[in-house]
């Protein structure tokens, strides 16, 4: 397991060009990195996810919580990814908490494993078995962030994930700089 309590940084980048980018979390504290890599749709449900839990914290405390409603500027993080970027593992699942008594965000990734099994009930006992197993369960990422850091982090995912390609104006897929095959431009054309 791969734990950081207040990480100096935690944040997603990407690793290529448009249309071919790799995406990552990235957490850095005393010297030591963690990269783990996951799809760009996981980046964005953690990010909306993250605003979502901490709208929810703030309004739940009256205001009070020590959560901004935005991210700061001057928490702002355009930096690249550390390098070399090593993947630790591929992420399966998240999970994301809010600790009210240490007022943290807990971000969890765990690896996406692959069991093999012959049919159901040896699926599910492989799946209890190793989610039972602490020692050699599946490698796991967990992040604590106070509620500025995780505003910064869900801003700066969001712009990550939205400086890919451009979508197109009729079918919303992603264009690419080669040429764009759009399915709703089937061939057919209107004349005025």
């Amino acid at each position: 397991m791969f734990f950081y309590d207040a990480p100096d940084r935690f944040v997603a980048g990407t690793v290529g060009l448009p249309g071919r980018r790799s995406f990552y979390l990235q957490a850095t504290a005393a010297g030591r990195t963690t990269s783990v890599a996951l799809e760009k749709t996981q980046v964005a449900a953690l990010a909306e996810r993250i605003d979502e839990l901490l709208d929810e914290v703030v309004r739940r405390s009256g205001g009070n919580a020590p959560v901004p409603a935005v991210s700061p500027a001057e928490l702002a993080d355009a930096a690249p990814l550390e390098s070399p970027v090593e993947e630790e593992f591929r992420v399966g699942t998240m999970a994301l908490a809010w600790d009210g008594e240490d007022e943290r965000m807990i971000v969890e990734a765990q690896a996406l494993v692959e069991l093999d099994a012959d049919d159901d009930e040896e699926l599910a006992d492989a799946e209890e078995r190793l989610l039972q197993d602490d020692e050699n369960g599946p490698p796991m990422l967990r992040v604590r962030l106070t509620g500025t850091m995780a505003r910064a982090f869900a801003k700066r995912a969001l712009e990550v994930v939205n400086a890919g390609r451009p979508p197109c104006p009729l079918c919303s897929l992603p264009l690419d700089p080669e040429g764009h095959v759009c399915p709703r431009q089937n061939g057919y054309r209107r004349d005025a």
